[in-house]
């Protein structure tokens, strides 16, 4: 039987491969061009993390509590949140998606406390809509706690957050630390403002009383209970209430030392971060909590703490398709995870080891080891510190994530300190095997976070409670250890190996804790598996294959939007964009298929939409930060996934053909 690609007989292959080959060719000189443009003088990367409207609702909330802020900033966050309404009314917490109540409410009341009168025709829309969703009752926890701040929510309604919690010892069943990462670095100093009950009277006329089904005040106001009478969910609300009973009555002897051990807790994780946590929520609420310890304005922790928030915002004069100057504020700073990416691609790519732009990226990079004891250690002692975090600065807290990928990311680079990396990428190696879960598995930040009952304790409505290992991450994890020479004989990868195959769903693709969804998280194994030595042969490899080719859009592209968390139904459902369309075509290629229509025609989608700057558009929110409550757009993930897919297609298919692989020209 002749061979076939893309309906070409045989004799014609090779002449539609140079041509292929040339074009790929073309557009990943452009793409890496592209993106050594981005890098700072400094040697890294680090592209804007955006999210939705409820940060800069946030933040106009949080300086009228304070009284502090830049008039400016302030009135240009409101273009930016208008611009976002549905044409429902309601606001989304990802582009196309639904109306969500607490980001309506949000938005709302901000755009109130900045001027807006409840009759004007933007916010009678959004009015209907938030009273349709049930009105503001029906907000998560954070939105409801920042509303009692201003008067709008009776704070006996909302799920308590008593401060005594961190007293808790840390072998008691429940204490912060069998709670993530970034649950504890937002609900500590939550648990001061929760104690003291930080409150402004504001003008009525910004109020939003109009927002509740059944009144401003009530019964309703409160949590309902589980239909069924014996349930976590009616335990851990009946706990609640005996807090507020106890609140009332000022039952409390252990408020003092409970207060002066979360503010110390939180006061000595501000050293060597970006502000606590070096997160948007963990430092808003550091703010109020300081405050409300008797922190001055001047002091300067405050300072410092407001500085760290304002870094995270941008302000821009005009942005395409509205003239208005904007503000608009990010979740975090991604530089440690985009210049591991931006490394790993350009290296993948072709660039040479020894490139002096890609040393001194390694460089930068190696100033960012954790070399000091975090909160991971509470559960793994006796472990040198090691690895990398998200951020600029966030000692406290190295993940597994990154940590993996800066590794993927140094092993394009021939460093000059060859030694010194060796014994950093040594550490770290360690530190990762020392963090795997007993399910063989890795999670981000701890070991073994994975007490599910806590995900039904009345504040924990954010879906972030833990921090279980998943199969992107740990994907990942074995695409690097084979990189540093490790195989799949060694008893700790096939216990990992043996996790991910017990994950996998029954139309062969994996859930995708990190990036949207099932596209990342099957691409994420997918690559693991081959480059840990997995016959791509094996059913399950297969069956995952199979599974995105058959969720391939009619323009050769993929796509899957955040409503896939919601409803698993939609998974691998949505408009094409250029990251997940490279994540297919990665996983497509770990797999063994190279010779599929699926491949060509989405290599042909990247080369077709790639910018003459060799960029490209992503609309669209691929990162996730908690799944159905908070989504993010890395804007690197549209330049350095497909020049990581076009340069893989071009090696297989080098390798395949007999073809020289595509060259490096400096641009």
């Amino acid at each position: 039987m002749s061979k076939k690609f893309d309906g070409y007989p045989a004799q014609m292959l090779f002449g539609k491969i140079d041509d292929m080959l040339g074009r790929v060719a073309v557009g990943i000189e452009a793409a890496r061009n592209h993106l050594f443009s981005k890098q700072h003088p400094d040697g890294y990367w680090c592209g804007e993390l955006e999210a939705d409207t409820t940060l800069e609702s946030d933040y106009i909330a949080i300086h009228t509590l304070l009284g502090t802020g830049n008039r400016r900033r302030l009135e240009r966050a409101v273009p930016e949140i208008i611009r976002h309404q549905n044409e429902d009314g309601g606001w989304p917490i990802y582009p196309g998606g639904p109306s969500n109540i607490s980001a309506s409410v949000k938005a709302y009341f901000a755009l109130k406390l900045m001027g807006t009168k409840s009759d004007h025709p933007m916010l009678e829309r959004a009015r209907t809509k938030i009273l349709a969703m049930g009105g503001a009752t029906e907000c998560n926890t954070f939105t409801k706690i920042y509303l009692c701040f201003l008067g709008q929510y009776d704070w006996e309604a909302v799920p308590a957050i008593p401060p005594e919690i961190v007293l808790f010892p840390n072998w008691f069943w429940f204490n912060i630390y069998e709670i993530s990462s970034w649950s504890r670095a937002i609900l500590v100093p939550l648990s001061i403002t929760f104690a003291k009950k930080p409150f402004k009277k504001i003008p009525a006329e910004m109020g939003i009383d109009e927002l509740f089904v059944g009144g401003r005040h009530g019964k309703h106001l409160h949590l309902r209970w589980n239909e069924r009478l014996i349930s976590w969910r009616n335990f851990f609300l009946v706990l609640n209430r005996i807090v507020h009973f106890c609140e009332k009555f000022h039952i409390r002897p252990l408020r003092q030392r409970a207060l002066k051990k979360a503010e110390e807790w939180m006061l000595e994780r501000f050293e060597m971060s970006d502000g606590l946590g070096a997160i948007y929520p963990a430092v808003l609420n550091s703010l109020i909590a300081l405050r409300c310890l008797g922190y001055s304005t001047d002091d300067p922790q405050v300072i410092r703490a407001l500085d760290e928030f304002e870094k995270l915002g941008i302000e821009e004069d005009g942005i395409p398709d509205h003239s208005e100057p904007t503000f608009r504020m990010q979740p975090c700073m991604s530089p440690v995870w985009d210049t591991a990416y931006a490394m790993f691609a350009l290296g993948e790519s072709g660039v040479p080891k020894n490139d002096p732009r890609l040393v001194q990226a390694a460089d930068w990079i190696l100033s960012k080891e954790v070399r000091q004891k975090g909160d991971w250690a509470v559960k793994v002692r006796k472990v040198e510190p090691g690895g990398w975090y998200f951020e600029f600065n966030n000692e406290f807290y190295p993940d597994v994530d990154d940590s993996a990928m800066v590794l993927l990311g140094l092993d394009q680079v021939d460093n000059p300190r060859e030694r010194y990396q060796y014994e950093v990428a040594r550490r770290a190696i360690h530190w990762i095997f020392a963090m795997q879960c007993k399910s063989g598995g890795w999670a981000s930040f701890d070991r073994d976070n994975t007490r599910m009952v806590f995900q039904h304790i009345p504040f924990a409505d954010h879906n972030a409670m833990l921090d279980p290992p998943t199969v992107d991450i740990t994907g990942r994890v074995l695409e690097m250890l084979a990189s540093y020479g490790y195989s799949n004989d060694d008893a700790q990868v096939k216990k990992a190996i043996q996790f991910i195959l017990s994950e996998q769903e029954a139309d062969g693709s994996w859930f995708g804790r990190w990036g949207v969804n099932y596209i990342y998280g099957t691409m994420q194994v997918l690559r693991g598996l081959q480059a840990i030595g997995i016959d791509n042969h094996e059913p399950y490899v297969q069956q995952a294959a199979e599974w995105l080719r058959m969720v391939q859009n009619s323009d050769g592209g993929w796509g899957e939007t955040c409503g896939s968390y919601d409803e698993p139904t939609m998974r691998g459902i949505g408009p094409s964009t250029p990251s997940q369309t490279a994540w297919a075509i990665m996983g497509l290629l770990a797999a063994g298929d190279t010779r599929s229509d699926s491949v060509q025609r989405g290599i042909l989608y990247l080369l077709e939409t790639q910018r003459a700057d060799g960029s490209w558009d992503e609309q669209q929110y691929t990162g996730t930060g908690f799944p159905r409550v908070f989504y993010l757009a890395y804007h690197l993930y549209r330049d350095y996934f497909p020049l990581i897919a076009l340069s893989a297609y071009s090696r297989e298919f080098a390798a395949l053909y007999g073809e020289g692989e595509v060259g490096y020209a400096r641009g």
